[in-house]
């Protein structure tokens, strides 16, 4: 294949993650109701924000217990990477503190008096299973594993497709499928990752789009933006590529006017959103609070989003990068909060974490741990029964009735499948479409964790 114009196959495929995305979005609505402005009904709002930790975040040292007996089984294990026990940030009511970089998050596991919500809480042990898994007094586990545990990509995927078994005709992501069954009154778009795009948000009736952080503007840097992209794509000489063409040229015009719709509609809202952290995570959740500041002007009434924060594969030297991890994720969500009650939508915007897995209990020789399994993580939005910590916490045993092998490789007590389960509940989705968006929770009978309280 041939690529005029485009300096390299490298430089489209940068082009097409911003823009072909949402061409499949303008496909999947329709080129007339793509772009229509709409008044969203009042109070029919929600929006799921997934926070990815890519990696595996060792969430052994996030939620670490605080009572003296289970502590010292805790530091004796964990060694040269137990957190000082005086250092944990209190939660209070429960035996468990958070890590000391955190402590920004503190205040809202408590109730705030001035919207009389508690709006922080904390799933432990959840990960991908196929079905319950147990240890037998012999060591040996029963119930069927998840394809290729441990191995980042493999498991990075099976969170996000919520298909752990590998069943055939699996298509997407949950939180896509999700998004086929909640939202097709509305005429945008209602999936967006943020500086790229992601597996959980691919749908079968709808696509995601993309949003940089740098901009809305699919296509930048472009004299004419409009007729330049489109003489580039129509440029290229693919082998079996005339349909692929064919579509884009077709569809470019709605990519570029969602783009457009977005920046105008950001810019005409100004800028009423306290300044978010410079960071990675703190720029892409400012993204995402613009997009919701101007929900009703895009006619929206369910949204899903996928932002990312990576560097948690803390195989060597992961006390001091926990410490700026678990800092900047926890700054980011408390601005994030901060700018979701000045929008007035706190009620209806949750925000959740999700990492490969959790890494092994008993460190590794070079201070740092191995991939593992089961793994905490965190809840926060306004509609979050918070102030409590949800599932079962793992018995910090080696070789003991958690531990699926003899490092601390916890086995899940929740699956990613009633995690989600619960957060789709809450965003509308009906009992009898929950086949559709999570085939296998009929294995643990449709039960999810009440974090949401449905």
């Amino acid at each position: 294949m041939t690529f005029k114009h485009l300096k390299s196959r490298r430089d489209f495929l940068r082009l097409g993650a911003r823009s072909i995305s949402t061409l499949g979005a303008a496909a999947a609505f329709g080129q007339a109701g793509l772009l229509t402005a709409q008044t969203a009904p009042a109070g029919d709002y929600k929006a799921l924000v997934c926070v990815f930790l890519f990696g595996g975040n060792d969430s052994n040292n996030m939620l670490v217990p605080a009572d003296t007996p289970t502590y010292n089984t805790y530091k004796s294990i964990r060694g040269s990477l137990a957190l000082p026990q005086a250092s944990l940030v209190t939660l209070p009511g429960t035996n468990f503190g958070l890590h000391p970089s955190m402590s920004a998050l503190q205040k809202y596991f408590q109730k705030d008096p001035a919207t009389n919500t508690t709006r922080l809480a904390l799933l432990a042990n959840v990960g991908t299973l196929v079905n319950t898994v147990t240890r037998a007094s012999n060591g040996n586990l029963n119930g069927a594993l998840p394809s290729n545990l441990f191995s980042h990509s493999d498991q990075q995927t099976e969170w996000q497709n919520a298909n752990p078994g590998a069943k055939s005709g699996v298509v997407g992501g949950w939180s896509g499928r999700l998004a086929d069954k909640v939202a097709t009154l509305q005429s945008f778009p209602p999936a967006i990752g943020v500086s790229g795009g992601a597996l959980q948000l691919v749908g079968v009736q709808t696509q995601p789009t993309t949003a940089g952080t740098t901009g809305f503007s699919l296509l930048t840097g472009l004299t004419d933006p409009r007729t330049a992209a489109l003489q580039q794509m129509q440029s290229l000489s693919l082998s079996s590529g005339v349909t692929l063409v064919q579509a884009v040229g077709s569809s470019l015009k709605s990519a570029i006017d969602v783009a457009t719709t977005i920046d105008n509609a950001v810019k005409s809202a100004g800028s009423a959103l306290a300044p978010f952290p410079n960071t990675d995570i703190g720029t892409q959740l400012q993204q995402v609070a613009q997009i919701i500041q101007i929900r009703k002007a895009l006619g929206v009434t369910r949204q899903i989003f996928f932002v990312s924060q990576g560097g948690f594969d803390t195989h060597s030297n992961q006390l001091p990068q926990q410490v700026t991890l678990l800092g900047n994720l926890a700054n980011a969500l408390a601005a994030f909060d901060t700018a979701v009650g000045t929008l007035g939508e706190l009620p209806n915007v949750t925000t959740f974490t999700e990492s490969d897995f959790s890494r092994t209990f008993q460190p590794n020789g070079n201070a740092g741990t191995d991939h593992a399994w089961g793994s905490h993580h965190i809840m926060m939005g306004g509609a979050v029964q918070g102030g409590k910590i949800y599932g079962q916490f793992p018995t910090l045993a080696l070789a003991g009735p958690s531990d699926s092998g003899n490092r601390g490789n916890w086995i899940p007590t929740t699956s990613t499948d009633q995690y989600g389960g619960q957060l789709a509940k809450w965003f509308g989705l009906a009992a009898a479409d929950f086949d559709y968006v999570f085939p296998n929770l009929k294995s643990f009978n449709y039960a999810t964790p009440p974090f949401m309280g449905v």
